[in-house]
């Protein structure tokens, strides 16, 4: 994959990066399918494919944790959500409204869409459920940042 397709990655396989993201240490399939309340056969496939994408490593009875790579995508599937439920919130939703129709349709939106949103936004630093990170590309330069 290159860095970060996410467009190629299925709402649920977002979802399981974004969970690990938030767990920030490796997380068992059996606690992955129990959050997600799916079968752990579902998880182990999906978590197959992102392996084989290189965003994540599987470790069979210890684990799945994120790559390099795949912290850096998770970040940005993060932040997406973050930009976009704050564009929601601008338009009359509450947060949890715009947390759940920002699930709905968010692995449509690429990242140059993203980074122009941030751009007219004035580059936020709080989203309605966190901080919002920003990455080279974005406002990179201006900001003194580095790539993300």
């Amino acid at each position: 994959m290159e860095p970060c397709e996410v467009l190629a990655l299925s709402p649920r396989k977002v979802a399981y990066l974004k969970f690990l993201h938030g767990k920030n240490r490796s997380s068992r399939t059996g606690e992955i399918a129990a959050y997600f309340r799916v079968d752990p056969s579902t998880v182990t496939k999906a978590v197959n494919e992102l392996a084989r994408c290189g965003l994540v490593v599987h470790q069979p009875y210890l684990g799945v944790t994120l790559t390099e790579e795949g912290s850096e995508c998770a970040e940005f599937l993060v932040r997406r959500h973050r930009i976009l439920g704050l564009i929601l919130t601008h338009y009359g939703l509450s947060g949890e409204e715009a947390c759940r129709e920002v699930e709905r349709f968010e692995s449509y939106v690429s990242r140059d869409a993203i980074n122009r949103m941030c751009h007219s936004l004035g580059h936020p630093t709080r989203g309605i459920c966190g901080s919002i990170s920003h990455e080279y590309g974005c406002c990179g330069e201006e900001h003194g940042d580095e790539k993300v």
